[in-house]
């Protein structure tokens, strides 16, 4: 089935690389006018241009989610250029590198707002469009970090992201069943991703492996803690988002969605 998205206004947060890249490339096939939101904006623009390369429609819009004024700026700017909003996908998020009780409170405030109250903001300045378009859909990015730790022997081999990644991805949870309550009055649906070990830059530290030719420490991981072998993919994701994004899911709202090879399935 092609043009799933044809005539809607979609945002993609974080839309730069990885997982927003794969999504924004998506949106654009099926038909969707893409409005492309990072810090990054040399990033941003490559994908921009690889969109419009394809035959779709992107615009990137410079934004930091985790400054308010940015975001309504930015958001404003996105309903302007397209006449409206009725997509929006929360992909823009991160991780310190300290592990509790190690971590500062300046990284614990910062992945906290750049995860959670990052999309606070964006969904609250893009609730008011979606409104006026009748409905709409919201994808927030959670994490298998909301849902499963990890034993003494995992931190040992394979480390772990920070205390305030985990908490702020619980949050991304329980804020997506709040607004899809909310979003229930004006005929707009709010579900979650959360994503096992996706073969993205930012989760590799930008390669697959090691020089010496072993595995990397993020295949082992997943070889580990799969059910299905071998790497989850952003499009892995991206394809979800699209099925969330799509009237195909028109009765499913609250969601939160592990797409991870089968790890949730052995807790």
């Amino acid at each position: 089935m092609a043009n799933r998205l044809d005539g809607k206004i979609a945002i993609v947060t974080g839309g730069n690389s990885g997982i927003g890249a794969s999504t924004a490339h998506t949106f654009a096939r099926e038909g969707a006018k893409v409005v492309i939101m990072a810090r990054r904006e040399e990033q941003g623009r490559t994908v921009e241009q690889s969109i419009r390369d394809a035959g779709g429609t992107a615009t990137f819009i410079a934004c930091d989610v985790a400054d308010e004024q940015s975001v309504a700026a930015a958001v404003n700017l996105a309903a302007n250029t397209y006449g409206g909003i009725h997509l929006l996908f929360n992909n823009a998020g991160g991780a310190a590198g300290s592990t509790f009780p190690d971590e500062s409170t300046d990284e614990w405030n910062r992945v906290i707002t750049t995860n959670l109250t990052g999309t606070f903001f964006v969904s609250r300045a893009v609730w008011p469009h979606l409104i006026e378009a009748g409905g709409g859909a919201v994808i927030n990015m959670s994490s298998l970090a909301a849902q499963r730790g990890f034993s003494p022997r995992m931190l040992e081999d394979f480390g772990a992201t920070s205390s305030s990644y985990y908490a702020a991805k619980a949050g991304i949870d329980a804020l997506t069943r709040y607004m899809a309550g909310v979003g229930g009055l004006h005929n707009i649906r709010v579900n979650c991703v959360r994503p096992g070990q996706i073969l993205t830059p930012g989760a590799t530290g930008g390669t697959s492996t090691d020089p010496d030719g072993g595995h990397h420490v993020f295949e082992e991981m997943f070889n580990y803690a799969q059910i299905v072998q071998g790497p989850g993919l952003p499009q892995d994701v991206s394809n979800l988002v699209l099925f969330l994004a799509s009237e195909e899911s028109r009765f499913i709202s609250g969601e939160i969605i592990n797409v991870d090879g089968g790890v949730a399935a052995k807790i």
